[in-house]
């Protein structure tokens, strides 16, 4: 009975003392139960798209990208593929020249339209890929046509120099208004900008769904880095790849900040099958 009572003891302290350590995050399932990063690699190999939903500036988000994609290197080898809406598709030729060593870094920083945190965030991705001999995608809109669908609609679109089109998904393109995706970014910008400000989100999730789904094949594993926003609750690039193929197994990392996160705040259930939660207070990278 001793021996039963001190094991308690001992347990009820290891458990106080795992509350008052400094977490830097926690994972949750779609439920809203805690889980592990064992257990959102296993879900991640039977994927065939995986869109990794970041926050744009939290580091912890960006490590666990890096982790990951050396993980499923490990289990994938070439089979695994990797995307991202940090690269433009236009930017194509110029990305593929620097995974194959025939542009430097600064020719790639000239010549690519790179984000401010490129450097500590999404440079680590992109080396990893050329040291191991893997397909990096360029998966998003160029940025002045997103920003042409958002001042003028979709059919400006359709004036654009033929060339110009391959680097955007087909069209017309499907829209559904009803996608509450869609709903709240509208409602968010109090009607500012009107339909044309959810439609110029539309048409990246569109485009990089048809980036992903160009350079997938049955077998193969695309790894996708995204803003959460872009694949939150199934919605967005998800919706845009299942009208093409509705039998992809798409698995969704979607990602959150919270003051404390013992618990899932009600709002984030449902976000994504695995949800990256973080304190609100973490450092932020400089984008």
């Amino acid at each position: 009975m001793k021996t039963k009572f001190f094991s308690a003891i001992l347990i009820t302290i290891s458990i106080l003392s795992f509350k008052s350590d400094k977490m830097a995050y926690q994972l949750f399932d779609i439920k809203g139960n805690v889980t592990t990063y064992d257990q959102l690699l296993i879900k991640a190999k039977e994927a065939d798209i995986i869109l990794f939903g970041e926050l744009h500036d939290n580091p912890i988000g960006h490590w666990l990208q890096l982790e990951l994609t050396k993980d499923l290197f490990e289990a994938k080898k070439s089979n695994l593929i990797i995307g991202a809406e940090m690269f433009e598709a236009d930017d194509q030729i110029a990305l593929t020249e620097y995974l194959h060593a025939k542009i430097s870094d600064k020719t790639l920083k000239d010549e690519v339209k790179l984000w401010g945190n490129y450097k500590t965030d999404y440079k680590p991705l992109l080396d990893f890929a050329k040291v191991n001999h893997l397909y990096f995608i360029a998966t998003n809109i160029p940025r002045r046509y997103a920003n042409m669908v958002y001042s003028y609609g979709l059919n400006k679109l359709d004036s654009i120099d033929t060339d110009a089109k391959k680097w955007i998904c087909p069209l017309p393109m499907k829209y559904d208004a009803n996608l509450q995706c869609y709903k709240d970014i509208y409602e968010s910008a109090g009607g500012h900008g009107g339909e044309n400000l959810p439609k110029s989100q539309a048409i990246k999730d569109a485009t990089m769904a048809y980036f992903i789904l160009k350079n997938w094949t049955k077998g193969k594993v695309v790894l996708h880095y995204n803003g959460s926003y872009h694949s939150n609750h199934h919605q967005g690039i998800e919706w845009y790849l299942k009208q093409e193929n509705p039998n992809l197994k798409v698995f969704t990392i979607g990602s959150t900040e919270q003051m404390a996160f013992d618990t899932l705040a009600k709002e984030s259930i449902g976000l994504a099958d695995i949800i990256i939660c973080t304190p609100e207070s973490m450092t932020k990278t400089q984008q």
